[in-house]
């Protein structure tokens, strides 16, 4: 076979990365590897498998809970991507927080962490944490401050989304990674909210980043998978324990994955002007209270993410139409194009009603032409009084 290249660029290594022909069939894209287990010649030859992948050899399979071709393709490019020696994929976003977490914090030590998370994260920090006897401080991690303050002799890690879920805060990772080292700590990030397109956080002194995969790395709403991604001897302990928690990797999410990465820097560039443009047509409507868009001047953290986002500041925008929670639904029960949807990262434009936050709007930002959400956003608006 060939000597082949994955390239230098980002884009040309999101399409190549991780992939080669099949060597037996020649396919031109990684198959979907759906099988349990392998097969093996002799008993010496799947023990030497088994033992190596046990040791996190990669390569080695003799079960696709442990390994699965499919699935290391996967890792293979998000690593690429990331600038990381290596990547564990998992069967979600929160898989991957979860045994990220677990691997490297026991009984006794305390974790400070931003505190403004993904909802599911607060339930596994608030409900499964405390009966693990693992402390957690929530700070506000754009406050440095106050985040150097909560560090105590048993802290462990510091854990921080990059943009914040859902007012789209933008710690200064650069800074917050330095504070973590000069305490000994792990540093983790997750940047589910932007991906490796538009931020890299090991590039910015992160020890790992998660994602949820099911986001902007797969782009089509119809995969659910997650990675972790960072240097190997942080990464084996978690791989260890995704293998004995059972949250092995579907080989069809992994190739969905595959499949949406190739167009990630597209999809993420699109995307990111499409919001920039909605959140400057939303700043300028009078039935509008307030909006948030990093891209903007009037964002809090508008400087940081300057010099951290790549592009205009993300495809992530949240707004509050006048009225409370009644603008809020007039607006969104009368949308045409957009619909009405939990999750983010889809090249469709979703936007997520928040009641619990007084009627706050989180809008996902997809790729379609842009006149058409404007359309669509002022059709929302005008029922709004």
């Amino acid at each position: 076979m060939r000597e082949r290249t994955d390239g230098r660029g980002f884009a040309t290594r999101a399409i190549h990365a991780g992939e080669r022909p099949d060597p037996t069939t020649r396919a031109h894209k990684p198959p979907i590897f759906a099988t349990s287990t392998f097969s093996f010649d002799t008993a010496a030859e799947k023990e030497d498998a088994v033992d190596r992948a046990m040791a996190w050899e990669p390569g080695a399979y003799f079960y696709s809970r442990t390994g699965n071709p499919t699935n290391r393709a996967l890792e293979e490019k998000v690593a690429a991507l990331e600038g990381a020696e290596d990547t564990i994929v998992s069967s979600s976003g929160m898989a991957a927080v979860s045994s990220t977490l677990l691997a490297h914090l026991e009984a006794g030590d305390h974790v400070v962490v931003g505190d403004e998370l993904f909802v599911i994260t607060e339930v596994l920090l608030g409900d499964d944490f405390p009966r693990r006897g693992i402390d957690v401080s929530r700070v506000d991690m754009t406050d440095l401050a106050a985040v150097e303050a909560a560090i105590r002799p048993a802290t462990k890690a510091l854990f921080f989304e990059t943009s914040t879920n859902p007012r789209l805060r933008v710690p200064d990772a650069d800074a917050l990674a330095e504070i973590g080292h000069r305490h000994g700590l792990i540093v983790i990030a997750d940047n589910t909210f932007l991906g490796p397109a538009l931020l890299r956080p090991l590039e910015h002194g992160a020890d790992m980043v998660v994602h949820a995969a099911t986001k902007y790395l797969s782009g089509h709403g119809d995969a659910v998978s997650g990675v972790v991604s960072g240097p190997k001897a942080l990464l084996d302990p978690i791989r260890k324990l995704t293998d004995a928690l059972g949250q092995a990797a579907s080989p069809f999410a992994s190739f969905l994955v595959m499949r949406g990465i190739r167009t990630l820097p597209l999809r993420s560039r699109a995307a990111s002007y499409n919001a920039i443009q909605l959140a400057t047509w939303l700043e300028a409507e009078p039935n509008v209270e307030w909006v948030r868009h990093p891209g903007l001047a009037t964002h809090p953290d508008h400087e940081t993410a300057g010099r951290l986002i790549e592009g205009p500041g993300g495809a992530m925008l949240t707004f509050q139409p006048h009225g409370g929670i009644t603008g809020m639904a007039a607006f969104t029960d009368h949308l045409r194009l957009c619909d009405i949807g939990v999750s983010l990262g889809d090249i469709c434009t979703l936007v997520y009603p928040r009641p619990k936050q007084g009627g706050m709007i989180r809008v996902s930002v997809g790729c379609e032409d842009v006149d058409d959400l404007l359309e669509d956003f002022a059709l929302g608006l005008s029922h709004v009084h």
